[in-house]
C-alpha cells in the first residue's frame, strides 16, 4: 500500500475513532444522568403522593381521584397502590411513547430506572404501599436526537478534516512526486534538480539528491572540459584557436562527401601579407595578438551566419567554410567590413587580401584550395584590398534561378521522395538502425540532399521536406520492421508547427514511432538550446529516439543536455579518421565514450572507412559505427512514372 493511501486510512481511522469515542462517552453520560434524574423524580413524586393520601380520607373514590389526578398531571408510566397485604387497590398505567427511534438504539441504550416507592399511612397503621414509575420513553428520543446532532457535527468536522487532509496530502504528494521523478531521472542519467519542500524530512532528502545531481553534473562538466582540451590540442592551432590545417581539410573533405546541406556552400581564403615584416614591427607577441584578433573577427562573422568553420592553413593563410551558402555578395561585404575594422583598430599598415568561391558535392578538396590559393596570390600581387569573388554562380547548379528551383522542388515533393539506406552497426555486427538520407527526383535523376538541401532551406521549404521524410521513414519502418534514422534540419527544429505536426504523426503510429531515430546537428542544437529543449519535451513521451550528429566541439556543452533524455551521439568523422594511428584521438574518443555512458547515451562514430578503425573504436568503448565500412548495396529507386 502506498504512503498516501496509508495517510488517508490514518486520517479516516482517527475521525471514526474520535466519533466513536465521543458517541460512547456522550450516550453513556446522558444515560446515567437520565437514569439518576428519573429515579429521584420517581421517589419524590411517590413520597409527595403518599403524603397526600395519608392526609386524605381513605375511601375508594377519594383514593381513585387523587391517583388519577396525579397520573394526569405528569409523564407517568405506572402508579400503583397496594394494601399492606399486597392486594392491588388502585392502578394507572400508560404505554411507552417512544416515537421514531430505531429499535436497535433502544436495545443498545436500554434505560433501567427503579420506581419510586412510598408508604401510605392511615393514622398509626400502614394503609398500603405506593409505587410511582415515571414515563422515561422521551429519554430515548432525546438521546437519539443528541446522537444525530453529534453525528452531523462530526460529519461536518470529518468533511472539513478530509478537505484539509486532502490539501495537506497534496502538499506532501507534490514534493514526493518530484523526489520520485528526480530519482528516476538520476537512474536514467538525467541529473535534474528539484525545489526544496518545506517539510524538513523531505527537504533533507531533496537537498541530498540535488547535491548529488550538482556534483555529478560538475564531474561530467570537468570530464567534458578535459576531453575538449585534448581535442583542442589535436585539432586547433595553439596560437589562434582556429582549426589546424589537417583538421580543416578533413572537415572540408567530409562536407564535400556528405549527402545533406553541408555538401555545398561558400569557401574563403584570407592572407596576412608580409607577416615577417609585421613580426619585426609589432614583435612576436604583437603579431600573435593580431592573428588572434583576426580569428576572433572571423568567428563573429560565422556566428552571424549560424554555422561555419575557421581554419589556419599555414602561418599566414586562414580559411572560412560556410556550408549552405549560395550568394557570396553579402558574405563579401561582411568580410570586408570585419577586415576593415580590424585594420583600423591596429593603426598599422596591414594588408589582408581575401578571395571567395563556392564548393559543391563531388568537388576535389585539393583542386578547390588550389584555385582559391592562385586567386589569392594574384590579388596579393595586385595589391587588392577588397575581397574578390572568383565565382558568382554555384557550379553545377541544376536550375538558373529561385523560381525554377521552387517549382522543381515543389513538383519533386509532390511526386514523392526516396530514402537511401546506410546501416549503423554495433560491436557484434548487429543493426542499431538504418540511416536514411533523403533523395529527390530532379532533372530525370535521383539527387542527394547535398544538391537540393541548401535551396530547400533558402526557399523556406525545410518543414515540408522534413515532414515528407518523416512520413517516408514511418512507412519504411512499417514495411521493413527495422529502426530508421533520419536527419532533421535546424529550420524544422525552430518551427513550432513542425513540432506539432511531427507529434501528431508519431502519435498516430506509436509502434513505428518507437523505431524512429531523429538526428539533429549538434552545433544547431547547442546554438538554439531553447527550441531544442522544446522539441525534446514534445518527442520524449512518444517513444522515439533523439540524438545529435556531427558532435565535436559541442561536447563541452554536453552537461547542458543531460536532462533532455538524449539517446545517442554521433561523433564527427574528423575525430574518427585514422584513429588506429592517433593515440591522442584514441584518448579523446575513449573519454567521449565514457562520458556518454555516464549519461546513458550511446556513442556512435561517423565516417568509419575501414574495419581496422571500427575494431579500434569498439575497443575504445564506442557502441556503434557508420560509414563506408558498413554501407551495403543500395541502388537508386526507379524514376517515378507519370
Amino acid at each position: 500500500m502506498s504512503l498516501i493511501k496509508q495517510l488517508w486510512w490514518i486520517i479516516a481511522g482517527l475521525i471514526l475513532l474520535s466519533f466513536g469515542a465521543s458517541l460512547f462517552i456522550s450516550v453513556a453520560t446522558s444515560r446515567d444522568y437520565i437514569e439518576q434524574e428519573v429515579r429521584i423524580k420517581n421517589l419524590d413524586n411517590a413520597n409527595a403522593l403518599a403524603l397526600t393520601l395519608t392526609q386524605m380520607p381513605k375511601d375508594d373514590v377519594t383514593v381513585e381521584l387523587l391517583i388519577a389526578a396525579q397520573f394526569d398531571t405528569g409523564y407517568y408510566r405506572r402508579i400503583e397502590l397496594r394494601s399492606s397485604e399486597g392486594t392491588l387497590l388502585e392502578s394507572r398505567q400508560a404505554d411507552a411513547a417512544i416515537g421514531n427511534v430505531p429499535a436497535w438504539f433502544i436495545e443498545l441504550v436500554d434505560l433501567h430506572v427503579a420506581p419510586g416507592v412510598a408508604v401510605v399511612q392511615n393514622g398509626w397503621q400502614q394503609f398500603g404501599t405506593l409505587t410511582v414509575e415515571s414515563q422515561h420513553s422521551y429519554a430515548y428520543r432525546s438521546l437519539w436526537r443528541s446522537v444525530l446532532k453529534l453525528a452531523g457535527w462530526f460529519g461536518l468536522a470529518g468533511l472539513t478534516g478530509l478537505l484539509l487532509g486532502g490539501w495537506w496530502v497534496r502538499s506532501i504528494r507534490r514534493p514526493l512526486h518530484r523526489v520520485v521523478e528526480q530519482a528516476r531521472d538520476i537512474g536514467m542519467r538525467r541529473f535534474t534538480r528539484s525545489p526544496v519542500p518545506h517539510t524538513r524530512e523531505l527537504g533533507d532528502v531533496v537537498e541530498a539528491m540535488n547535491r548529488l545531481s550538482h556534483d555529478v553534473g560538475e564531474m561530467l562538466d570537468r570530464e567534458s572540459q578535459l576531453i575538449d582540451g585534448l581535442r583542442q590540442r589535436l585539432q586547433h592551432d595553439a596560437v589562434t584557436g582556429a582549426l589546424n590545417r589537417d583538421a580543416f581539410l578533413a572537415q572540408l573533405q567530409i562536407h564535400l562527401e556528405s549527402q545533406n546541406a553541408r555538401a555545398s556552400g561558400g569557401l574563403a581564403l584570407i592572407r596576412v601579407s608580409h607577416l615577417g615584416q609585421l613580426n619585426e614591427r609589432l614583435g612576436h607577441d604583437g603579431a600573435d595578438t593580431l592573428l588572434r584578433e583576426l580569428v576572433a573577427s572571423l568567428k563573429r562573422l560565422l556566428q552571424a551566419h549560424g554555422s561555419g568553420l575557421v581554419g589556419r592553413l599555414d602561418g599566414r593563410d586562414f580559411a572560412l567554410l560556410l556550408p549552405g551558402l549560395d550568394d557570396l555578395d553579402p558574405l563579401r561585404r561582411e568580410l570586408k567590413h570585419h577586415l576593415q575594422m580590424l585594420i583600423e583598430a591596429r593603426h598599422a599598415p596591414i594588408v589582408l587580401p581575401a578571395v571567395l568561391g563556392h564548393y559543391a558535392q563531388g568537388d576535389r578538396c585539393n583542386t578547390q584550395l588550389a584555385g582559391l590559393d592562385d586567386a589569392l596570390s594574384a590579388a596579393e600581387a595586385q595589391g587588392l584590398h577588397d575581397p574578390v569573388i572568383i565565382d558568382n554562380t554555384q557550379a553545377g547548379s541544376l536550375f538558373d534561378d529561385h523560381a525554377e528551383w521552387h517549382q522543381a522542388l515543389k513538383n519533386a515533393l509532390e511526386e514523392g521522395l526516396s530514402l537511401a539506406h546506410h546501416p549503423v552497426l554495433d560491436r557484434d555486427g548487429k543493426l542499431l538502425h538504418v540511416e536514411c538520407p533523403s533523395r529527390l527526383y530532379l532533372k530525370q535523376q535521383w539527387r542527394t540532399a547535398g544538391v537540393f538541401a541548401p535551396w530547400v532551406s533558402r526557399l523556406g521549404m525545410s518543414t515540408q521536406l522534413d515532414l515528407a521524410v518523416v512520413d517516408a521513414a514511418l512507412q519504411d519502418i512499417v514495411q521493413h520492421h527495422q529502426p530508421v534514422s533520419i536527419h532533421l534540419s535546424g529550420d524544422a527544429m525552430r518551427d513550432a508547427h513542425f513540432a506539432w505536426e511531427l507529434g501528431a504523426r508519431l502519435g498516430a503510429k506509436p509502434d513505428a514511432a518507437t523505431r524512429l531515430w531523429l538526428d539533429i546537428p549538434g552545433n544547431l542544437a547547442i546554438q538554439d538550446l531553447e527550441h531544442f529543449r522544446a522539441l525534446c519535451t514534445i518527442l520524449r513521451p512518444l517513444g522515439c529516439q533523439l540524438g545529435l550528429e556531427h558532435v565535436g566541439a559541442e561536447l563541452t556543452r554536453i552537461a547542458d543536455l543531460h536532462d533532455l533524455g538524449l539517446s545517442y551521439l554521433k561523433i564527427d568523422a574528423t575525430l574518427v579518421k585514422d584513429v588506429a594511428e592517433g593515440h591522442e584521438q584514441q584518448a579523446i574518443l575513449r573519454g567521449m565514450a565514457t562520458l556518454c555512458h555516464s549519461l546513458g547515451i550511446l556513442a556512435i562514430a561517423e565516417g568509419v572507412e575501414h574495419g581496422v578503425e571500427a575494431r579500434m573504436l569498439f575497443e575504445l568503448g564506442l557502441d556503434g559505427v557508420t560509414g563506408p565500412c558498413t554501407d551495403w548495396l543500395d541502388p537508386f529507386p526507379p524514376a517515378p512514372t507519370s
